[in-house]
């Protein structure tokens, strides 16, 4: 799937995952692994190299799987939780990559804190071993007091 039309039926993680060949497969391994807290998942969906990298409003800039891993391992152990979405969205192939440009929605909870978030992200996959693997994300959060109060939550 190829699409410059705007998607707005979301991705959850809940979704089929096939054979992993179609770009919506690989994204909603992504929403799976992220929203059941499972990092042996999460290592399936992103390249294990050196290039890979991921940018994000509470972790900065992680490069190297490595590195991302322990932002993942942080979210999943943690006390907090996490529920996102994507929705909104545009997927691009181009030959061997493809990069899914979009919004996310979820919810924020820890203790009695609770946040609706609201992120702009985009995700890089490169085709690997017969299937896509993620090698960068980037996401933001537009809105500052938003990002201030995740920001403050999360520590």
């Amino acid at each position: 799937m190829s699409s410059q039309q705007t998607v707005k039926t979301p991705i959850t993680g809940r979704e089929d995952l096939g054979d992993l060949n179609e770009p919506v497969q690989a994204l909603a391994q992504f929403y799976g692994a992220f929203n059941n807290r499972d990092l042996a998942l999460m290592a399936e969906n992103w390249e294990d190299s050196e290039e890979v990298a991921m940018d994000n409003p509470l972790g900065g800039i992680k490069r190297g799987w490595a590195e991302i891993r322990s932002v993942y391992e942080r979210i999943f152990t943690g006390a907090a939780r996490v529920q996102v979405e994507f929705h909104d969205y545009t997927i691009h192939v181009i030959g061997e990559m493809f990069y899914a440009v979009g919004r996310e929605r979820g919810a924020f909870a820890k203790g009695g804190k609770k946040l609706d978030l609201a992120i702009r992200t985009t995700r890089i996959f490169r085709r690997g071993g017969g299937r896509w693997r993620q090698v960068h994300h980037h996401g933001s959060i537009d809105d500052p007091s938003l990002l201030g109060a995740y920001q403050d939550a999360v520590r």
